[in-house]
């Protein structure tokens, strides 16, 4: 997958993530040379998953049918939620480009929304390791 998993003025970007497994159809990504997140639009798939070294479920984006990060689940420390940055929570943020830009240019991420009993029922398939 290239760069953010898009093309530069119609040319290949270098690989910066490769598929390492897939949970439940879904591809779980890890980057190459130094490239930690998952990417900010896709190549073709309508979700990724990225594990933790140790193999638990770190985080899971969706996007929108034009390849546009929508949607996005984390397991992990969130100071908002939790009131410390050490305990991880199952947790959600949503992408929405109605709202206005932010200066690099990102559309506007949510605050950390803890997950409902309903979005963990739907989505606990994807959820590697952890025990809910």
């Amino acid at each position: 997958m290239g760069g953010r998993g898009t093309f530069a003025a119609g040319n290949p970007v270098p690989y910066s993530y490769k598929k390492v497994e897939e949970i439940e159809g879904v591809k779980v990504l890890t980057g190459i040379n130094g490239k930690h997140a998952l990417p900010e639009s896709s190549h073709s798939s309508n979700a990724y998953i990225k594990l933790d070294q140790d193999g638990k479920f770190r985080e899971m984006r969706f996007y929108d049918k034009n390849h546009v990060l929508r949607f996005e689940i984390g397991y992990h420390a969130e100071k908002s939620l939790t009131g410390n940055n050490h305990q991880p929570v199952l947790h959600y943020h949503i992408y929405d480009e109605r709202f206005s830009k932010n200066a690099s240019g990102n559309f506007y991420r949510s605050k950390a929304m803890k997950m409902t009993k309903a979005m963990k029922k739907r989505y606990k398939k994807y959820f590697k390791g952890l025990n809910l």
